[in-house]
C-alpha cells in the first residue's frame, strides 16, 4: 500500500508543475462557526474542477496573505445555488463532489475552506445584508479578492462597486482579480466539462493540473466479465450532478476502500456487444487484483481514453478487444 507521499508522486508524475501542500486545511461548516486570529484574505466561488485557472487565483490570495501576514480563505456554497433557485432546470453537472473539492483544495495550500449552506434564506438577502451578516460580523475579512464583473445578494443586485463601497464601511478591502484570471477561469472550466463529456480525459487532465475523479458504490452486474476472464466492479455514481465522461474505454488507476492502487481498465456505455437496454454502465477490471469488492466504494483516476465504445460481432472478439485493452493500458500507466 502507498502512503500519502508514495501516492502523489505516482498520480503527479505527468503533472509536475504543481505537487501538494500538506499544509492541514481547516474547514468550517457555516460562517458562524469561522474563527481565525490572523488577518483573512478571502475569495468566494465554487471553484469547481480546482482547476489551473482557479489554482492562480488561489496564488494571489497567498501573496496577498503574505504580504499583510494573513491566511486565505474561500467562501463556498452548497448545495450550489443554481439547484436551490431553479430546481427543475438548473442544467448542472459538476467535475467534482465537494468531497472531492475539499481535497484538492488541501493540496492546494488554501489555509480555510468555509462552506455556507445555501438556502432561499440566504437568496433573498439584500447586497448590504449579504456582506453584514457574512463578512463584517462572521468572517471579518481584512482583504477580499474578487473578479471585478461578480455580483452578490437578491437577484444579483450588488455588483464589484457596491462590495468596495461596503468594504470601506465594513473594514476591508476589495482586491480585483486581474481580467485575464477571471477570463482563464471561464475558459478553463467550460474547457474542462468540454473535454470530460467528450472522454478527452487527457486534455481535461492538463487543464486540471492532476487526473479527473470518479467515485461509486461497487454494486452486482451481470457477471459476464468473469467469464470473458475480466472480471469487473459495476460503479454505482450516488452524486448526481457528477459529471460522467463520454462512452469508451479508459486506462485509469483504481484505488479501494483499504487503499490498494491498482491499475485498471474501465469502460462506460451500453455494453452493445451483450445487452439492448439501454442503459449506461460502468465497469472497471483492477489489473492483478483478487478480492470481493461488493458494496465498497471505489476510487478511480482516468488517465487517457483507449478506444471508443463498439459493438463487437461475438463475445470471442469482445475478448481478444479486451485483450488489447489490457496490454494498452499497461503501457500507458507505465508498466
Amino acid at each position: 500500500m502507498y502512503n500519502r507521499a508514495q501516492k502523489y508522486n505516482r498520480i503527479y508524475k505527468n503533472f509536475p508543475s504543481r505537487l501538494p501542500n500538506f499544509t492541514p486545511l481547516k474547514v468550517y461548516e457555516s460562517t458562524k462557526d469561522f474563527f481565525s486570529s490572523d488577518p483573512v484574505v478571502l475569495t468566494i466561488g465554487t471553484f469547481d474542477g480546482v482547476h489551473a485557472g482557479h489554482l492562480a487565483v488561489i496564488d494571489v490570495l497567498k501573496k496577498t496573505a503574505v504580504e499583510i501576514g494573513g491566511k486565505t480563505a474561500l467562501l463556498t456554497f452548497h448545495p450550489h445555488p443554481r439547484v436551490i433557485l431553479h430546481p427543475s432546470n438548473h442544467g448542472l453537472k459538476l467535475l467534482n463532489t465537494l468531497d472531492e473539492r475539499r481535497r484538492l483544495l488541501q493540496d492546494s495550500g488554501l489555509d480555510f475552506l468555509i462552506v455556507e449552506e445555501f438556502n432561499l434564506e440566504l437568496s433573498r438577502l439584500t447586497p448590504f445584508e449579504y456582506v453584514k451578516n457574512l463578512f463584517a460580523e462572521e468572517i471579518k475579512p481584512a482583504a477580499v479578492v474578487i473578479g471585478d464583473d461578480h455580483r452578490f445578494g437578491r437577484n444579483r443586485e450588488g455588483d464589484f462597486n457596491a462590495l468596495r463601497e461596503m468594504g470601506k464601511m465594513f473594514d476591508f478591502e476589495v482586491i480585483a482579480l486581474d481580467a485575464k484570471y477571471v477570463q482563464d477561469i471561464r475558459v478553463s472550466s467550460t474547457k474542462v466539462r468540454s473535454a470530460v463529456e467528450k472522454g478527452d480525459v487527457a486534455q481535461a487532465n492538463k487543464l486540471l493540473t492532476r487526473p479527473f475523479p470518479l467515485k461509486g458504490e461497487v454494486v452486482g452486474g451481470q457477471k459476464l466479465g468473469s467469464e470473458l476472464g475480466y472480471p469487473t466492479a459495476n460503479l454505482k455514481i450516488e452524486e448526481e450532478l457528477k459529471i460522467i465522461p463520454g462512452a469508451g474505454a479508459y486506462a485509469v488507476w483504481a484505488t479501494t476502500e483499504g487503499g490498494d492502487r491498482k491499475m485498471a481498465m474501465l469502460n462506460i456505455g451500453d455494453r452493445p456487444t451483450v445487452s439492448d437496454s439501454g442503459c449506461t454502465t460502468i465497469e472497471v477490471n483492477l489489473l492483478d487484483f483478487t478480492g470481493d469488492l461488493y458494496g465498497s466504494s471505489l476510487e478511480v483516476e482516468f488517465v487517457d481514453r483507449i478506444r471508443d465504445e463498439r459493438k463487437f460481432s461475438s463475445l470471442n472478439e469482445l475478448k481478444s478487444a479486451l485483450k488489447i485493452d489490457e496490454e494498452n493500458t499497461r503501457k500507458l500507466l507505465g508498466t
